[in-house]
């Protein structure tokens, strides 16, 4: 395997950081752009008022970003208390009985196939530079310099829905009123489309499946909420 080869393969830290970045990017993109059109083509649908689909809309983006930055913070603060009382213990089990860890790294090593000596003599290598490190990427798979921050996954979080947010509502606000409804999904369809496809090259897979999945869902969603925003409007007038 060659040097270049080597340079253009994700590894380690790299990609840890660049995939929780990429979830909540992409997620958080997706969700604003979704979750905000379709309530605001439902609300078209329902009526051509526009003072109704502003406070929807503004209602909508605003709780929205709120919710995601709160979901991510939670969920990352869960993880990040997880790991650390996981590296508490196995410091504590590293201080009272570091043989019995030793024994332990060496059969984490001999069940990856290598030999009884040659997982002995990584273990003790690897113990002897870092083993803390060692047995927390051997056992757990958590790298200690590489523990998440919830208040920058709920920032980025919040800032990608924002940012799919806004591409619908301001569609809703400055398209004409018999034009909103497919302006706002055609916004919609192309800006999914684009997250689809970044999201994918980004983490390195094929566009097309992860394209037409979001489409799919997000046109599903757009059409369920017009169809009730419809009804709603009818029985209402």
């Amino acid at each position: 395997m060659t040097d270049a080869t080597l340079q253009s393969e994700p590894h380690g830290g790299i990609t840890a950081g660049r995939l929780n970045w990429l979830r909540a990017g992409v997620l958080g993109a997706n969700d604003g752009i979704v979750s905000v059109s379709a309530i605001l083509v439902g609300v078209a649908a329902a009526t051509p008022t526009f003072a109704p689909l502003l406070a929807a809309g503004s209602a909508a983006v605003i709780g929205g970003a709120i919710s995601m930055a709160l979901g991510e913070y939670v969920s990352v603060s869960s993880q990040r208390d997880s790991q650390r009382t996981l590296i508490a213990q196995e410091r504590r089990e590293l201080a009272s009985s570091p043989e019995d860890e030793l024994r332990e790294l060496q059969a984490l090593y001999r069940a990856k196939g290598l030999s009884e000596g040659t997982a002995m003599a990584v273990a003790q290598e690897l113990t002897a530079r870092d083993p803390l490190a060692a047995h927390l990427d051997a056992e757990l798979g958590i790298d200690p310099d590489d523990i998440a921050s919830p208040w920058t996954a709920a920032l980025s979080s919040a800032i990608a829905f924002l940012i799919g947010a806004v591409l619908p509502f301001v569609t809703a606000l400055f398209a004409p009123t018999p034009l909103r409804i497919p302006a706002i999904v055609v916004v919609v369809l192309v800006a999914l489309a684009v997250t689809g496809v970044l999201g994918a090259r980004l983490g390195g897979s094929p566009a097309l499946r992860p394209a037409l999945r979001v489409l799919i869902g997000g046109g599903a969603a757009l059409a369920a909420t017009i169809a009730i925003g419809a009804a709603l409007g009818t029985t209402a007038g």
